[in-house]
């Protein structure tokens, strides 16, 4: 079965967002990642956003490494959750795990498993909630870099 896109809601410019669920096998991550890549570009398409390439292609690294996360540690479904809030990209993964994940310390001799330490580094704000079946990781991207180059939107969840 292929991932399917639930839902791409946009009642109003501010609540923009696309919903995909996700079976366990793996199969779904590319197709993730072509989502968030088409939701950028109809949120600047259709809804005059100002998205910044930068922004789409951390977008993208961000769904691949937590889609990703979510097929090796949890089974069963996933779900993906990409909604423009503000000046920010919100990405957020559910899946069935009942352990919360953990970036490990920095090893440039590890091969893998760097991907949490790149989504940390990379994003506006991280969290992760436990939900009453699973746990729920949130990730904000800002859309824009400041005409400086540094990135805007830094804050917390």
């Amino acid at each position: 079965m292929e991932p399917v896109p639930v839902s791409v809601d946009a009642p109003d410019e501010q609540a923009m967002q696309t919903t995909m669920a996700l079976e366990g096998n793996g199969a779904g991550i590319a197709q993730a990642r072509r989502l968030a890549a088409r939701f950028l570009t109809q949120a600047q398409a259709a809804h005059e956003l100002p998205v910044s390439q930068r922004a789409v292609d951390l977008t993208q690294l961000v769904v691949s490494e937590l889609v990703t996360n979510a097929h090796k540690h949890a089974p069963g479904l996933a779900l993906m959750q990409l909604r423009i809030v503000g000046d920010l990209v919100e990405i957020m993964v559910w899946d069935s795990a009942s352990e919360l994940p953990v970036a490990r310390t920095a090893d440039a001799g590890r091969v893998g498993r760097h991907g949490l330490e790149i989504v940390k580094a990379v994003a506006q704000d991280y969290a992760v909630q436990m939900e009453p079946v699973g746990k729920r990781v949130t990730v904000r991207i800002a859309l824009l870099d400041d005409l400086g180059g540094a990135v805007t939107g830094r804050g917390s969840l």
